[in-house]
């Protein structure tokens, strides 16, 4: 949703709660899928000498 034209913050609050009540609900999640499986993944450190 594209709000860069709506000056009120108000009007703006409008908008954006009337296109969410439309919008089509969101798919749940599948029980075999992991809660945290679209968080980025972290490289792992290296082990023995300090970094700092």
């Amino acid at each position: 949703m594209n709000t860069k034209h709506v000056e009120g913050k108000e009007e703006r609050k409008q908008l954006k709660r009337a296109a969410r009540k439309k919008a089509a609900p969101k798919a749940k999640r599948a029980s075999g899928v992991a809660r945290g499986s679209a968080k980025k993944k972290i490289r792992p450190a290296a082990k023995g000498q300090r970094k700092r």
